[in-house]
């Protein structure tokens, strides 16, 4: 990841955001000192059915096969990503 000075910032802020806007992502310095991450913000919302929004009930303390084991997070990716 790219890092950005704040004086560089500062001088050239236009075309900085124009790269974040490009999907590029950068660490904000101040002072040689790494303060902020600057990302894009996604312009597209997910889906209601997306499996990020099951990740409380796989929290659940019973858990999803109700064995009260923990799962890991190769069993979550599987879950969430069908991996």
């Amino acid at each position: 990841m790219d890092t950005v000075s704040m004086v560089d910032f500062r001088r050239d802020a236009e075309a900085i955001i124009r790269k974040a806007q490009q999907g590029k992502r950068m660490i904000l310095t101040y002072r040689g000192k790494p303060v902020m991450r600057l990302e894009p913000i996604p312009a597209k919302k997910p889906a209601k059915d997306d499996p990020f929004y099951t990740l409380g009930q796989m929290a659940d303390s019973a858990g999803p096969d109700s064995t009260g084991q923990s799962l890991t997070n190769d069993q979550m990716d599987k879950i969430i990503y069908g991996q």
